[in-house]
């Protein structure tokens, strides 16, 4: 992958600047794509703001004080995305990757127990009839066979074992992580299976009833939600 890229060709969904410089850090290949993550030398500077310079934070990210779902990351180009956890214990401090109004990265404050929450994209079948779950960041475990995708999982970390399974199902608490709705929080009224090639479609209802695609659908809890929500 290139070292950089210009700003006002990054995606939209990167909360920088896009005519103060010409460039920026390049994506790296990894667990989320340049589509669905940002890099994490760009969240040190432009969303957590502990740096001022690419060097400042660089040098923050080389030294280890910085951690994603409790692993440390030392690459600067290392790709964060949805609902991962980015937290600096020597300062307390943990955050969630989620998307705001606008469609772009954001980051909540959470507490030091937080928990990794991921959505069940795909299952294959792997040797010896194992069932892997592909999760929305890339990843996989060996699971049964009981979990359907578009379901959720809660993954303790760095272990990455299953504390608990919420199901994609009428009555769930989802949040909404793309289209108009970004960022709202509301209960699966309906979901509506579309024949062929189509997308499937899913009532939402809080304050208001709307209609999303699956796509942008995320369950974060059965009667009250698994994260911190504002």
């Amino acid at each position: 992958m290139a070292r950089h890229q210009k700003r006002v060709a990054a995606p939209t969904s990167w909360p920088i600047t896009r005519k103060t410089h010409h460039w920026v850090v390049g994506a790296n290949a990894g667990s989320h794509s340049k589509g669905t993550g940002i890099p994490l030398l760009v969240v040190v500077r432009d969303m957590l703001k502990i740096a001022n310079t690419g060097k400042e934070a660089r040098t923050i990210i080389n030294e280890g004080n910085v951690f994603v779902d409790g692993v440390k990351r030392t690459n600067y180009k290392h790709m964060v995305g949805l609902f991962d956890i980015v937290s600096i214990p020597t300062t307390n401090e943990y955050y969630r990757v989620l998307m705001d109004a606008r469609n772009r990265f954001k980051l909540y404050k959470e507490d030091a127990n937080a928990l990794k929450l991921c959505r069940i994209n795909n299952k294959t079948i792997v040797k010896k009839g194992a069932v892997q779950l592909n999760l929305h960041d890339g990843s996989n475990v060996l699971a049964s066979n009981e979990y359907n995708t578009i379901d959720t999982i809660i993954l303790g970390f760095p272990d990455r074992k299953i504390i608990k399974h919420i199901p994609y199902k009428p009555g769930n608490l989802v949040m909404i992580v793309g289209g108009e709705h970004s960022g709202e929080i509301g209960k699966i009224k309906q979901i509506r299976k579309v024949r062929g090639s189509g997308t499937n479609m899913v009532a939402i209802s809080n304050e208001q009833e709307f209609e999303t695609i699956e796509e942008y659908v995320f369950v974060i809890g059965e009667s009250t939600p698994e994260i911190k929500v504002v």
